[in-house]
């Protein structure tokens, strides 16, 4: 990306970055407020595949899918790179267009891919297939190599995540509780909410320990005003009884 800004004047080229690196900054966090930062540096320089991609990016996290779709194959004219190739197909199952994705998972830019690349493909693929209602084809899919291993990639976690996620939609619960497991042991920074998932197939409830005790305390102060109560009842009643006892001795 410097390399890139480097062809645009000082000043400019300052005013993209910081733009870009918002974009960054905010697209977990923030995404719609990173999109806003992404359309600045995009007015400023759109002849920037860097500009064009994280422009791409911030749509994307926002759900612009069409719009996403436009800048990613703009910075991919630029640049000639196929490494946006499975953002684009998921561009396409956004947009209501699985069978698009699917035949991109055909294309030839796929064995161009890196391995991380070409997982990604497979998870656009898989999910494409549950789009059309292909369950268990969706499944199959996903059934490869890199998920069989037992070796930790950084793409582990999220391929046994949507492999157990499509067990449990096939009902196969046993099977997905497995494999929610084995995606918990490789969510080493918890990308997934794979340990949630696991906890409910086993029935844990989780309680927020902060209203259970703001509920105690409450249960606290009616038992002591309750108690109260009851204490100043007791006490009319001793009087009205010493009472009677002093109206008694009088008539006497």
């Amino acid at each position: 990306m410097h390399q890139e800004l480097q062809s645009l004047p000082r000043t400019l080229a300052e005013d993209v970055a910081r733009n870009l690196v918002m974009v960054a900054r905010l697209i977990d966090e923030d995404p719609e407020q990173a999109y806003g930062y992404s359309r600045v540096a995009l007015r400023l320089a759109s002849r920037v595949a860097a500009v064009r991609e994280a422009a791409g990016f911030a749509a994307y996290a926002v759900q612009k899918y069409s719009e996403a779709l436009a800048e990613f194959r703009a910075a991919r004219r630029m640049t000639g790179s196929v490494e946006l190739w499975p953002v684009m197909a998921d561009c396409e199952r956004g947009m209501g267009r699985p069978e698009k994705a699917l035949a991109m998972a055909g294309e030839t830019e796929v064995q161009k891919l890196d391995k991380a690349g070409q997982v990604e493909m497979r998870l656009v693929a898989a999910g494409a297939r549950r789009d059309m209602g292909q369950l268990d084809a969706a499944i199959v899919t996903l059934q490869s190599p890199e998920l069989a291993s037992n070796a930790i990639q950084p793409w582990s976690a999220r391929l046994r995540y949507a492999y157990a996620d499509a067990l449990l939609a096939a009902g196969r619960e046993d099977d997905a509780r497995e494999w929610f497991a084995k995606a918990v042991e490789a969510d080493k920074d918890g990308a997934t909410d794979a340990s949630d998932r696991l906890a409910a197939l086993d029935g844990v409830e989780f309680v927020d320990a902060f209203v259970e005790d703001g509920d105690r305390d409450e249960d606290a102060d009616e038992n002591s005003v309750a108690a109260a109560g009851t204490v100043v009842a007791e006490a009319d009643s001793e009087d009205e009884s010493a009472g009677q006892g002093v109206e008694d001795t009088d008539e006497d």
